[in-house]
């Protein structure tokens, strides 16, 4: 508790100035709340925790190991002085109550950094609060210790050491994408090479690596740091996705011209990266052309052998499984023809996802329910 009181220990009669209507004693009790609150995320290693105002308390709820679980229910007298104290911790305006705000700050918890991002949204009960917990010195998973299978690692490993060209991975919203590549490029990181990314936000701090960090309101997107980028000698590009027409173009354009880049999707499969690009108006041959290999992925609960680690709960950390698309010049003349994309999976050969998952549930590492519930068979 001594660690959230010196980092986050703020001036409390500037506090009182801006809220004169919280006592200094709830502005007391709040302190003590949201660093009890924030101290259990930390030892449950939730990743994201909830704060959600009803009509009768504030109820907490913490991310671990990707599912929600009840935490605790926090009087609603202490509903104002906490929602204050937070966004005070992370300068944002504590009088503005009716529109979305961001904010950020950055703590240390024992050992381990972290970066406490904050986000706030108007409900009908007051102002619901989710704090994303991201832990700076996490170490980066050797890419045998992710989840591929060997076959799959062996084809995702060939592409990220090409000169040149681009790989892919795709997913929904925290699948893993990034901790793949921030793998990826921690294998192949060495002295005599210049990698740097281009990232919203910049999740880990990969040593030896170049890290740029996007900012809109500075007119910093990720089509003009790619360009800025391009003017900077790189070996290895990360671009932390590919949102809009002219990042891709400009991606796509690097890797054709000697760069080796790795970015992320949002599509459902591997296949459907092909889809996307297209719909971005990028021309079937240039996507032929540069694209080596595309990754689709899922994270999945953990079984845990050893239930008082986990609580009882049955689940200890996450695993991914994979699917990898290897462009062929098989699978590179369909994708020239403009082909379905159930055909490229065809003819790829490659292992589905689905597929990929039953090897874990054997293995006794996944369950079958959580694989049925995340990925669906085809």
């Amino acid at each position: 508790m001594d660690t959230f009181l010196r980092f986050w220990g703020l001036n409390m009669e500037a506090f009182l100035k801006k809220r004169k209507e919280i006592p200094e004693e709830s502005s007391g009790k709040a302190i003590s709340l949201v660093n009890r609150i924030i101290e259990k995320a930390v030892r449950s290693r939730a990743s994201d925790i909830h704060l959600e105002p009803t009509d009768k308390y504030l109820r907490v709820r913490y991310r671990i190991d990707g599912c929600l679980y009840d935490q605790d229910k926090i009087d609603k007298e202490h509903l104002a002085s906490v929602i204050s104290r937070i966004k005070v911790m992370v300068n944002i305006d504590i009088g503005e109550s009716r529109l979305p705000q961001d904010g950020k700050i950055h703590l240390i918890f024992g050992k381990d950094d972290f970066d406490l991002r904050v986000s706030t949204m108007p409900t009908i009960f007051g102002e619901k609060i989710v704090l994303r917990l991201l832990q700076k010195n996490h170490a980066t998973l050797p890419l045998e210790e992710l989840g591929f299978l060997p076959g799959q690692l062996q084809d995702f490993r060939s592409a990220i050491n090409r000169p040149c060209g681009m790989v892919l991975v795709t997913g929904p919203t925290g699948s893993g994408k990034t901790t793949t590549l921030y793998s990826a490029l921690n294998e192949i990181n060495s002295a005599v090479k210049n990698i740097i990314t281009i990232e919203d936000p910049i999740e880990y701090e990969l040593p030896g690596i170049n890290q740029v960090q996007v900012n809109y309101k500075a007119g910093l997107g990720f089509a003009k740091g790619l360009r800025a980028i391009l003017r900077q000698d790189p070996d290895v590009i990360m671009v932390g996705e590919i949102r809009d027409p002219e990042t891709a173009r400009i991606a796509v354009q690097s890797a054709m011209t000697g760069h080796l880049v790795f970015s992320t999707l949002h599509t459902n499969s591997a296949s459907s990266a092909v889809e996307r690009l297209s719909d971005m108006g990028i021309e079937p041959y240039l996507i032929a052309s540069s694209l080596l290999c595309v990754v689709g992925q899922r994270l999945l609960r953990k079984t845990c052998p050893k239930c008082d680690k986990c609580g009882h709960a049955g689940f200890y950390g996450r695993t991914a499984i994979y699917e990898v698309l290897k462009v062929t010049d098989t699978v590179s003349r369909l994708i020239r023809s403009s082909s379905e994309k159930s055909l490229i999976e065809k003819e790829s050969g490659m292992l589905s996802m689905y597929d990929a998952g039953r090897e874990a549930v054997k293995n006794g590492t996944v369950l079958l329910e959580d694989l049925q519930k995340t990925v669906s068979e085809i």
